[in-house]
């Protein structure tokens, strides 16, 4: 403890500079850390100032940019001895978890223990990269003996700034306000961030939500390189509200049954010498509560489950903390304060580390010993089976991004759990599939994201309790208890062109079918569809085929532009070359609808929206469907021509124009006049009211005077009664109704809160609920009692126009696969 005190004073009261010419920050900055915010490039800078000025112990790697073009950086940190050896140390790690199949060297189980940090993931939690700046330069200081000494049996990973889009976003506004002096009153603004503030990235993501999934090019480049080195201890640096004391590990209830026993001590280990730190600066600190270990895409789970311990530290301060602030106790907490806190907990991390190191790989390595051997869960085999390939590929693409091995499958007689029905069932194929064997290295995290019913120790929460590939995916999943044998003869159909004179078919099964449908519209080629099934040669067609035809395309060179979507997309087309069918309507009938045009969308955008919300739909627009949207600022909407557009998407928030009386009638006049309206989440409750429709009440029946008499010291749990934090429900779709083609007549909606409608008397009911149809996840007593007989999504028209009602969010994180093709169908079918 002495030596680390003696460092922290050192280093953030000192300015001098090191006797091998390794500048301090502050010497390097100019002002001390903590009394100014750092920009992202002076960040970036300043660790490769001293890379070059310790080239013996520091490796700086570029493993990418952000969407606005800012660099994405680690920096490995050791002793001389062993950065001479970095990739052998590196490629040793990974044969101790035998994810490698180089056997060329031998295992050398007493390597040095790895050691990563991830800082300032949340842009407006920004003095995680102050503190990353002290860092290493603690690290890397030649009078420092006690991290010298460290490094000797560690190799220290930064990651100074996960988000510098974020970061940069926050930093700027806050440079752009403050005085001269810093204005300590949380009242002032600079303590009160705008709109979407800088939590997010560039596209209002939250990437601390993103590891598993892997949606954002942030953590798309990052993951491929912590999957490169599989660390044994991961800690990722957060800020929560300033009137908080700091957090760190041991992490709360509810852990995922996989943690093992020594996941949990060692977190114990950590928070005892964090805590030893803290006590002796008469710092406050909290352990073991509000942060759990469940939910897989977290900065501390996602480590958790391949094999590490994974921490997350939180320093009271977030975007309203300013330079300074007073806080509820008076005491004024500042960026310097926030700075040495993080600055502490990571010198502390790598000495624990450091002690502990034999015990750390030894465990790692049994970790995995474990998941090659087959020991991981209940379930030996997960098989995936679907008619239509592209789903299966966007589940092969989340395997192979995560290091899941996956093959297929030469005995298909086996029975096991269908997810889709509940019950143990002898395997049906529905054409193609894959399985994933729970014997390899990865076993745990696929276990985590394949298992049917995640086990929840405890309700109380952080983040959803259910994620279930095959529900979230759309595809027909089997959970088997036995091992089942796997082959790697899995072939990916190539898509050829159609050569036709008259036109060409295209199955809408899945969401490549909806890109090639934006595609083909962006180009003003005219597309149909089927609302009805028919029948052309020997071939069957369902609902939602599209169709190009030679009729009404003679200007655009129709059949080149649609090959070549088909190709891109990867969905294989027929040829057409006669309008009178064999069953069904015939091309030239009033059931099969043409898209006329591309429609032309907006977003509402702005104060009022989730930024979050909003930052899904702009993403999928942007970097997935590839269609062109205008975001348009919610209070602004009094003053736009809509007659520029014929959709009009309303994220979820609460956008105060809405509830304008004038505003209301005016969305109505560019409805009835052909335009679409789409209402997400609560945004489908505040229109509520002034369209007509009606929430189900709760109609609870419990009697007794002593009903809302409460223990105050269940005050945290008293809500879990009526708490869905998101759970799988199986919701009834009409899948004859524009919005639901493509589907099966089921939909997997994640849901999160109690909120249900009342049928529509005068619109179309397309997804309800009806009676038992939760699935998995948590829901409280009461909230699963009255989530029945209702209705979830619907079509509304009025006029020549609609209105869709998603109460569900079908683009949640973006990692809902199953739901884009949905909201595809919103944008492009629906009211057509």
């Amino acid at each position: 403890m002495k030596s680390l005190l003696s460092i922290l004073v050192i280093l953030v009261l000192s300015v001098s500079v090191t006797a091998q010419n390794v500048p301090s920050p502050e010497a390097y900055l100019g002002y001390k850390v903590g009394t100014r915010y750092t920009r992202h490039y002076k960040i970036v800078e300043y660790f490769n100032t001293v890379a070059k000025a310790r080239p013996e112990m520091v490796k700086i790697e570029s493993y990418g940019q952000t969407n606005e073009g800012r660099e994405l950086m680690l920096a490995f940190v050791s002793s001389p001895e062993n950065m001479q050896r970095l990739e052998a140390i590196r490629l040793n790690n990974l044969r101790l978890a035998g994810v490698t199949k180089d056997k060329a060297a031998p295992i050398v189980e007493n390597a040095p223990a790895i050691v990563w940090l991830s800082y300032n993931v949340h842009g407006n939690e920004p003095s995680s990269s102050e503190a990353a700046l002290l860092m290493i330069h603690a690290l890397v200081d030649p009078s420092n003996s006690a991290t010298k000494e460290w490094l000797k049996n560690t190799v220290v990973v930064i990651d100074p700034c996960i988000n510098p889009d974020g970061r940069d976003r926050y930093v700027n506004w806050f440079n752009s306000v403050v005085g001269k002096d810093m204005n300590a009153d949380p009242s002032s603004r600079e303590h009160a961030e705008p709109w979407p503030g800088g939590r997010s990235n560039h596209y209002n993501f939250d990437l601390n939500r993103d590891w598993a999934w892997q949606t954002q090019v942030e953590t798309q480049q990052r993951l491929k390189k912590y999957n490169a080195w599989l660390p044994q201890v991961h800690v990722d640096f957060h800020e929560q509200g300033y009137n908080e004391p700091y957090y760190f590990a041991p992490a709360a209830e509810p852990f995922h049954e996989v943690i093992t026993p020594w996941q949990r001590d060692f977190q114990v280990l950590i928070g005892r010498n964090n805590a030893s730190y803290f006590d002796k600066n008469g710092w406050l600190f909290f352990t073991k509560e509000r942060f759990d270990l469940l939910y897989p895409s977290y900065g501390d789970t996602y480590p958790v489950y391949n094999g590490a311990i994974g921490m997350t530290y939180e320093q009271g301060g977030h975007s309203r903390g300013g330079l300074a602030v007073v806080n509820e106790d008076g005491d004024t907490l500042t960026l310097v304060d926030r700075a040495t806190h993080h600055f502490t907990t990571g010198l502390s991390t790598v000495e624990t580390a450091s002690k502990h190191q034999q015990k750390l790989m030894s465990e790692f390595k049994k970790y995995f010993d474990d998941s090659r051997s087959g020991k991981i869960g209940e379930y030996k085999t997960y098989v995936l089976t679907s008619k239509d390939q592209n789903k299966l590929n966007a589940v092969i693409k989340l395997l192979e991004q995560n290091g899941i091995e996956w093959g297929t499958l030469s005995n298909k007689n086996f029975s096991g759990f269908n997810y889709f029905t509940g019950k143990q069932e002898a395997f049906a194929d529905e054409g193609l599939h894959i399985a994933v064997s729970a014997a390899q290295p990865k076993a745990v995290l696929a276990k985590v994201l394949l298992e049917p019913r995640t086990v929840v120790t405890d309700s109380n929460t952080y983040d959803i309790t259910t994620w279930s590939v095959p529900y979230a995916y759309g595809v027909k999943g089997y959970a088997v208890k036995e091992k089942l044998d796997l082959s790697n003869d899995w072939k990916s159909t190539s898509v050829t062109p159609v050569n036709t004179s008259y036109g060409l078919l295209i199955p809408y099964t899945s969401f490549n079918s909806a890109k090639v449908l934006a595609d083909l519209l962006k180009q003003n080629v005219k597309v149909r569809f089927a609302e009805k099934p028919f029948k052309y040669g020997t071939k069957n067609y369902e609902r939602g085929t599209l169709i190009v035809l030679k009729t009404s395309n003679s200007s655009v060179n129709w059949a080149a532009i649609t090959n070549a979507a088909c190709i891109k997309h990867n969905v294989q087309a027929d040829a057409v070359e006669t309008g009178f069918m064999d069953q069904g309507s015939d091309m030239g009938s009033p059931d099969v609808k043409i898209i006329s045009s591309a429609p032309k969308v907006a977003l509402l955008t702005g104060e009022g929206t989730s930024s979050l919300g909003a930052g899904e739909i702009w993403h999928f627009f942007d970097k997935q469907l590839d269609y062109p949207l205008t975001l348009i600022n919610g209070g602004d909407i009094a003053r736009v021509n809509l007659k520029n557009f014929t959709v009009l998407i309303v994220p979820d928030g609460f956008i105060r124009a809405l509830s304008d009386k004038a505003t209301a009638d005016r969305l109505k006049e560019f409805v009835r006049s052909g335009g679409k309206i789409i209402a997400l989440e609560n945004a489908v409750g505040q229109m509520a009211a002034e369209w007509g429709l009606k929430q189900k009440t709760d109609k609870d029946d419990e009697k007794g005077e002593y009903l809302d008499v409460k223990k105050y010291g269940d005050r945290e749990r008293s809500y879990l009664p009526n708490s869905i934090p998101g759970a799988i429900y199986k919701m009834d779709l009409d899948n004859t109704h524009p919005l639901g083609f493509g589907y099966p007549d089921f939909y997997y909606t994640l849901k999160q809160d109690g909120i249900l409608y009342e049928f529509m008397k005068g619109g179309w009911n397309v997804g309800v609920l009806k009676k038992d149809a939760y699935v998995t996840g948590f829901a409280g007593y009461k909230v699963k009692s009255k989530l029945k007989d209702g209705m979830l999504f619907g079509v509304q028209d009025m006029g020549g126009g609609s209105v869709v009602y998603l109460s569900d969010n079908p683009l949640f994180r973006n990692f809902w696969e199953n739901g884009k093709l949905l909201f595809s169908n919103a944008v492009f079918l629906a009211g057509q």
